[in-house]
C-alpha cells in the first residue's frame, strides 16, 4: 500500500530528490566502473545534496501539514497530522534509498580498487 502512491504522496520535494539522486547513482556507477579517487568528491557531494534535498522536502511537508492541521476540527487533527507526516517522510525514504544504493556501488568500487592494487 505504501508504494502504490509513494511518489505522489511525497509531493513536490520528490522531484529535486529524484533528480539529484539520479546524478548520484550515475556518479556511483561511474565510480564502480572506474574506481579512481578523483570521482569520490563527486559521489560524496551528490550524496550530501540528495540527502539534504530529501530532508528539506520532508521538513517542508511536515511544516505544511501542521499549518493545515491547525485549522481543522480537534477531532481530526491527530489523524490528519499522522497521515501528513507519513507522506512527508517519503522524501527522506527516497533520498535514503538512493544514497544506500550508491554506497553499495562505492563499496564495489573500493573492492575493485583494493584488488587491483594487490595484483
Amino acid at each position: 500500500m505504501m508504494w502504490s502512491n509513494f511518489f505522489r504522496d511525497g509531493g513536490w520535494g520528490m522531484y529535486p530528490t529524484l533528480i539529484f539522486g539520479f546524478f548520484l547513482v550515475a556518479s556511483g556507477v561511474l565510480l564502480a566502473l572506474r574506481p579512481e579517487r578523483r570521482f569520490l568528491p563527486l559521489v560524496v557531494g551528490l550524496g550530501t545534496v540528495t540527502l539534504g534535498s530529501g530532508v528539506l522536502g520532508s521538513v517542508v511537508g511536515i511544516i505544511n501539514t501542521f499549518r493545515y492541521v491547525a485549522r481543522m476540527a480537534a477531532a481530526e487533527q491527530f489523524k490528519v497530522a499522522a497521515i501528513g507526516c507519513a507522506e512527508s517522510l517519503n522524501n527522506l525514504v527516497l533520498a535514503l534509498m538512493l544514497c544506500v544504493f550508491t554506497a553499495l556501488l562505492a563499496s564495489a568500487a573500493a573492492l575493485r580498487a583494493s584488488r587491483a592494487s594487490t595484483a
